[in-house]
Parts: C-alpha cells; structure tokens; sequence
C-alpha cells in the first residue's frame, strides 16, 4: 500500500473556473470596499504597572514595630479606663469617643494573641486602616479578669497606641462596645 496522500485530481473544465469567478466577484460584493491595514501588530506599549516600594515598606513597618516597646512607663494610667489625647487635640474629641459618635470603621479582636504576637497585629491594623483613609477603630485587647496577675495585652495596648504618632486619640469603649475590654482609637487623616 502506498503511504503517501494523494490529492483529489483537480478538472480543467473550463466552466469550473467560471464558478471560480462567480465566487471570487460574490465575496467581493459582500466584503465591499476594504482598505489594507497598514500596521499588523498590535499596540504592545501598554502602561506597566506602577512600582511599589514592597522592601521599603516591609522595612519601615520592621522599624515601627521596633519602636513600640513593651516596657511601659508607671506614670501611665493602669485603671480599669484607658485615656489619652495627644497635645493640641480639643477635649471634646475624648467626650465625643466615650458616647459612642464616632462610626467605627474596622475592628482588631487581640483576644488569645500573646504580646509578641499582638504587636505586628497592631502595627498592621492601624497602617492599613489609616492607608484605606480609616479614621476611627476599636481594638478588643480584653481584660483578663481570670487571670490573677490581671491583663497582658491591656497596658502594652496602651502603651504602643502612645507611641504611634498618627493616634490623635484613645479611650475605652462604652460598656455595650466592649468597655474596659476595648478602646476607640482616633487617627491622623492619611493625607
């Protein structure tokens, strides 16, 4: 048996090539007046996209959580209500944080975080919430009333939240929000 394809013997008929014409002269109706395209290559310049400084970023996010220590001063307040309002800040801003005005625009439960663990969360949270243009947040840090040394996360909570200098202002949350189990945190605007 032969291997190799044959093709199918064309006829030199000469009407088969008047129905060649006839087809050639229909697709030309219906296609109508074409121009020639001039480029064949697609626009490949497309915008890339722009860069992020991730290195820097992860670098500066290193250094803030290195800058929040655990060791805290005495002199801060360590009852059962946390407070605070940066210099410059109007008093009014804390009255109107402790009755709940402020809408709360996202959440941090530290509930079963150990404090090395706490730490970067909250270094994270409050970055993100300030670059997503979050004003007002609530951090649950709990209150460890089973535990008889009484709370970790409490005082260290405290303490980072007055280092940061992009937190205008803290104080526990009402009773129906969490209480002296969570604070409202105020923050800079991120522009």
């Amino acid at each position: 048996m032969d291997s190799t394809l044959s093709r199918p013997k064309m006829s030199r008929n000469p009407t088969d090539n008047q129905d060649s014409d006839d087809d050639s002269a229909l697709f030309r109706e219906m296609v109508g007046d074409v121009k020639p395209i001039e480029q064949n290559q697609a626009d490949s310049k497309a915008e890339p996209p722009k860069a992020r400084p991730r290195q820097r970023e992860a670098d500066e996010r290193q250094v803030l959580q290195d800058m929040l220590s655990d060791h805290f001063d005495d002199s801060l307040e360590t009852g059962e209500e946390l407070s605070f309002l940066r210099a410059g800040q109007q008093k009014r801003i804390l009255k109107k944080m402790r009755r709940g005005q402020y809408a709360m625009e996202a959440e941090l439960d530290l509930h079963g975080y150990r404090s090395e663990e706490a730490r970067p969360a909250l270094v994270e949270f409050l970055d993100r919430s300030r670059s997503n243009g979050r004003r007002c947040v609530r951090i649950v840090h709990g209150r460890a009333l089973h535990r008889e040394s009484g709370p970790v996360l409490k005082p260290l909570v405290n303490s980072w939240l007055r280092q940061r200098g992009d937190v205008l202002a803290f104080c526990s949350a009402p009773a129906s929000d969490g209480g002296a189990g969570a604070v409202y945190v105020l923050l800079k605007s991120a522009n």
